[in-house]
């Protein structure tokens, strides 16, 4: 089920492009769209985790080889994680998506899974093996020619700009995000990393005058998508599979999101899938099942106190040692 779990929040990541696109036609400004969405998202999250007081971690367990931070602390570093990197991440994104079509933006955002796979390597946290080596590269041709000629404009070079920048960013959020993944519940630590990104958001409008907000019912349902599916959805979803995938390995499956971004582009937006094209999609399924051929076996269950293992490479899991791909969701 964990490959499930990450295509499906790969899915719902994939469409926020093309809910984006659609916002600003119904004139939402990025302004209003990021802080609506986080707030959104850090309401939902919140009452989530609210509703669900059993699935708080407990906070006498450390988790393995780690330093037990103070919970004030852990819960002080998760809204800064929000209000700095994701926020930071998010606002790069959306002003890049203004300048360039949503299919190259997300070439360009996709560079992010062989940064997160070469740093957790270089940091000695996970293993490159021979069989997830080709699955990245493999994963990484097909979305290229899933990509190539999918933008109808030019190359903005300052929206290319942006869009490395927002993947450089968003590296360097997981890494430091690491920290506090197994001091808090997946649940609890989304809310408060949207929680602490909506609060950025809030502070620039009140330093701005405010955020427009006079524009139509098909602007707040587009928000609404953006927030509950490619926000909520998408990352509880992400947690799920990270949790028997690892790191690499949902790494490399988040590569999906690209197809999912280029086959809504040519239905809703008017973009034509070329044989090029098609021909990528079935490149990154195929990483896909070679992945799902490694991840297929069961794993018997551990000890308590026993560090989880990424099935695919017998390294240390997310949550055990090994930086994860997302922590509180992406874009």
């Amino acid at each position: 089920m964990g490959l499930l779990w990450c295509l499906v929040s790969a899915a719902c990541f994939g469409a926020m492009g093309v809910f984006g696109k659609l916002a600003f036609a119904a004139g939402v400004s990025p302004d209003a769209l990021l802080l609506i969405r986080f707030t959104l998202a850090a309401v939902i999250l919140g009452t989530a985790a609210a509703l669900r007081p059993g699935r708080r971690r407990r906070s006498g367990a450390a988790p393995s080889g780690r330093r037990a931070g103070r919970p004030a602390a852990v819960v002080a570093v998760a809204i800064l994680l929000g209000a700095v990197g994701y926020a930071a991440q998010a606002g790069l994104y959306f002003a890049a998506l203004q300048r360039m079509d949503a299919s190259l933006l997300s070439l360009l955002l996709y560079t992010y899974p062989v940064m997160v796979t070469v740093a957790a390597v270089a940091l000695g946290r996970d293993h490159l093996t021979r069989r997830r080596t080709v699955a990245l590269v493999v994963a990484s041709a097909g979305t290229v020619l899933v990509l190539v000629g999918a933008g109808t404009g030019r190359l903005d070079g300052w929206g290319a700009l942006l869009a490395v920048g927002s993947a450089a960013t968003y590296t360097v959020y997981i890494l430091v995000s690491d920290t506090v993944v197994d001091r808090l519940a997946p649940v609890t630590l989304s809310a408060l990393v949207m929680a602490g990104a909506a609060g950025t958001f809030g502070i620039r409008a009140v330093l701005t005058g405010g955020v427009e907000l006079g524009f139509g019912p098909a602007g707040w349902v587009w928000l609404a998508a953006i927030a509950v599916v490619s926000t909520v959805v998408a990352m509880l979803a992400f947690f799920a599979g990270l949790q028997s995938t690892g790191p690499s390995t949902a790494a490399i499956l988040s590569t999906f999101e690209p197809v999912v971004t280029t086959t809504l582009a040519t239905l809703t937006l008017g973009d034509q899938l070329t044989p090029l094209q098609l021909v990528g999609g079935l490149l990154v399924l195929a990483a896909v099942v070679v992945l799902q051929l490694r991840t297929a076996r069961p794993t018997p269950p551990r000890a308590p106190g026993t560090p989880r293992v990424d099935r695919a490479s017998g390294a240390p899991a997310a949550g055990d040692g090994g930086p994860g791909t997302s922590v509180a969701g992406s874009r």
